[in-house]
Parts: structure tokens; sequence; C-alpha cells
């Protein structure tokens, strides 16, 4: 269990560090978004390229900060339901959920994921717009994600059954 335990804190500090230099690039986004929005007023000017990197930049955050947020037991919940139950019995509701919802699902879509990425890397895809940008990192960000995520639900597995009355 101590091995077990171990790799539970490795990937708990793998989520906190990725989380933290992901959330800026909400920043970023903001930046970048704000920028076009003058530079379209000011200027009659706007690109897609600006566009689709606010896309690609939202999808980070959301993906890749999964985990962490998973980490920091920030995803909602029903907790006017769970409030009332005792310590053991929400450790084994998020054993259960863990095993039959969250890491199957996680699973299944980096699963069915892969091979559109692939593909997408493979033809070289662009986006149809005008000016866009080449599509493949947009289709590596959701394998990877839930990757994390699921990484970060088996970190949540083992500290809930290494200790269940937590």
């Amino acid at each position: 269990m101590k091995s077990l335990l171990a790799l539970s804190a490795w990937i708990d500090r793998m989520s906190e560090r990725i989380g933290h230099a992901i959330y800026w690039l909400v920043l970023v986004a903001v930046v970048i978004s704000a920028t076009n929005a003058v530079v379209r007023k000011a200027f009659n000017w706007s690109s897609n390229s600006l566009l689709e990197i606010q896309w690609y930049l939202f999808s980070a955050i959301f993906l890749f900060c999964a985990g962490y947020t998973l980490l920091k037991n920030q995803h909602v919940r029903i907790d006017v339901i769970s409030g009332r139950l005792s310590k053991r019995t929400q450790a084994w509701i998020d054993i259960f959920g863990t095993l039959f919802f969250l890491l199957p699902m996680a699973i299944l879509i980096m699963y069915l994921s892969w091979p559109v990425f692939v593909q997408a890397y493979e033809r070289h895809e662009v986006s149809t717009n005008a000016g866009g940008l080449i599509i493949w990192p947009a289709r590596l960000m959701v394998p990877i994600g839930f990757l994390l995520l699921a990484a970060q639900g088996i970190s949540e597995l083992v500290k809930r059954v290494g200790f269940p009355t937590r």
C-alpha cells in the first residue's frame, strides 16, 4: 500500500504542477481575446487564427485542468445529499463512482479520441476557416486531458481505499 500511496502523491504533485501552469493560459486567452476585439473594432481587421487560438486555449484549460479540479475536489457534486452521509459512506460513493463512471469514461474517451488525433496528424488537417490553424494539436489535447483525469482518478481511488474514513 505504501507504494500505491507514493504513486498517488506523485500523481497529486503532477496534477498540482500542471494545474498551476495551465491556469495561466486563462490570462493568455483573455489578452488574445481583448486584443482581437480592440483590433477588430479599431482597425476593422480580424483573423480566424486569433479566434481559433482562443478555442485551443480554452480547450487546453478545460482538458488539462480536469485532473487538477478533481484533486482540489471542485467537481460538481450533490452536496445536499452527500453532506448528510458519514465520511465512510462518502468514501465508498467516491470509490464506486471512480471505478464505474470516471475511469471507464476517461479510458473510453482516450481510446476513441486517439485515432481522431492520428488521422488529423497524418492528413496534416487544417481548419476549413481562411487563415485557420492546424487541427492535430487540438485533437491531441483530448486524449492527454483524459489521461491526466484518469491518472488523478487513480490517485483519488488509492487515497479513498487507503483511508476510507477520511
